[in-house]
């Protein structure tokens, strides 16, 4: 995974400071091919879990995926809904998968956060989340989203 990459398009995807247009980020990115809505909980001792569901809009039909996942460095308990749009992707069958992100997040009682993903087939997600509970993580994770039937 090219998380270094990944980090340069998060920063310019998410940086309110920056001035360079966002037509560079979404460049950066790939095509826009899809959109994504996730809803997902996550708890966290040191070592963390995720789980929870989504649904993806893709080629005018709409797909529903199961979300786990792990996190390093982390503490606490979130309810984390999201959305965010998917790039790059060619074929339905690509957006199952491990995704790599580095990420943080501070929440006591609301917070707002964001993350790019990648996969393994080159498909990209930028995702925008509303958390509610009490975490407090600043770690690598792996997500892996899996297509329901």
């Amino acid at each position: 995974m090219r998380l270094a990459s990944l980090a340069a398009v998060a920063a310019l995807t998410f940086s309110t400071a920056s001035l360079a247009p966002a037509a560079y980020a979404a460049d950066a990115m790939g095509s826009p091919t899809g959109k994504i809505t996730l809803s997902a909980k996550s708890a966290d001792v040191g070592v963390g879990y995720t789980w929870g569901d989504g649904t993806l809009s893709y080629g005018g039909k709409s797909y529903k995926f199961a979300i786990t996942g792990g996190t390093i460095a982390a503490v606490g308990f979130s309810k984390i809904e999201g959305v965010g749009t998917v790039y790059n992707l060619h074929r339905v069958q690509d957006f199952a998968g491990t995704y790599a992100a580095a990420h943080g997040e501070a929440t006591l009682g609301s917070g707002l956060g964001g993350a790019v993903l990648e996969n393994k087939n080159g498909v990209r997600i930028k995702i925008e989340t509303i958390s509610k509970g009490a975490r407090l993580a600043g770690s690598a994770q792996g997500l892996t989203f899996e297509l329901k039937n």
